[in-house]
């Protein structure tokens, strides 16, 4: 049987993502709030609806991938949304990163009305959409999980299975942690080959290769030296998603202090009207500091 996928939400990720799933040869419908983000996906031969819950019961597969848990919950129960659409034994996968406590909830509720749910936060940028090389860490049923399997091999070249409903918004949060305090690493090492007089672009290249070596000093390091700010991510989103790593410590109980002190560094980016770059752009709070507040953003 032909799996019929919408998708919805075509920002900085999800565009990527949907071009990826039309192209792999899905009958794919496509929904935005922005509705003239769906113009290109309509050029490449996907069906475009003008509300959620129309995309849903043209669909087999509802993929999400939005900003915030509200926006997760509006989709799914707002006036119009897929919960209104989707037919029983249709699944939703939710690519967005959210609370993981909200994930569980929206899941039960679909699953009441007999809609399968899994959760599937990605990583990898706006370049890994586009490539369709996403990593995507999967919550959910094993069943529905390998139910969604073609679908996210579409968009993903490493798909992982880490637990349950919320599992994979959990370990998306992990992931975050990790390439903050990566980008952190990143500019702090940047900062000292600046104020050393070495060459940015050969001090990566010379440590690149070794131990040092990341994804975010290759990928987003070459973008710091060229002054290149455009996001792969933005530090709104960026800011978003650490939110929702100091909620989930703050219940868990864990101290995050390093994660904790890259939120506030992240936030003077934003004061200084900057939340539309690049997370890298981390390093410009650091060269602030450096020049005792003289330096301008």
């Amino acid at each position: 049987m032909t799996i019929r996928v919408g998708v919805v939400g075509l920002g900085i990720m999800g565009a990527g993502m949907a071009t990826n799933v039309l192209a792999a040869g899905f009958p794919t419908t496509v929904q935005n709030r922005t509705h003239a983000k769906t113009a290109p996906l309509a050029a490449l031969g996907a069906s475009v609806a003008t509300t959620p819950a129309e995309l849903a019961a043209a669909s087999d597969i509802v993929l999400i991938c939005v900003s915030d848990t509200a926006d997760v919950e509006a989709v799914l129960f707002g006036d119009q949304g897929v919960s209104a659409g989707i037919a029983p034994g249709a699944l939703v996968v939710d690519a967005s990163t959210i609370a993981p406590a909200a994930t569980r909830e929206f899941a039960a509720r679909l699953n009441a009305v007999g809609v399968a749910f899994v959760d599937a936060p990605v990583s990898g940028g706006s370049e890994g959409a586009a490539k369709g090389i996403l990593s995507i860490m999967v919550g959910g049923e094993a069943a529905d999980v390998e139910r969604a399997r073609p679908v996210l091999e579409a968009i993903g070249r490493t798909i992982t299975h880490v637990g349950p409903v919320g599992a994979g918004q959990t370990c998306k949060l992990v992931n975050q942690v990790l390439v903050v305090g990566n980008m952190l690493a990143v500019s702090e090492a940047l900062l000292l080959a600046e104020a050393g007089g070495l060459d940015l672009a050969t001090t990566i290249e010379a440590v690149a290769g070794g131990a040092a070596g990341s994804w975010m000093l290759s990928n987003r390091g070459p973008q710091v030296v060229a002054d290149d700010w455009r996001p792969g991510f933005t530090i709104d989103l960026q800011q978003k998603d650490l939110r929702l790593v100091l909620e989930a410590a703050d219940e868990l109980g864990v101290p995050l202090i390093g994660t904790a002190t890259i939120f506030q560094l992240y936030r003077t980016l934003q004061h200084a009207g900057l939340g539309a770059e690049g997370n890298h752009a981390l390093i410009k709070s650091l060269r602030r500091l450096a020049a005792t507040g003289t330096m301008p953003w």
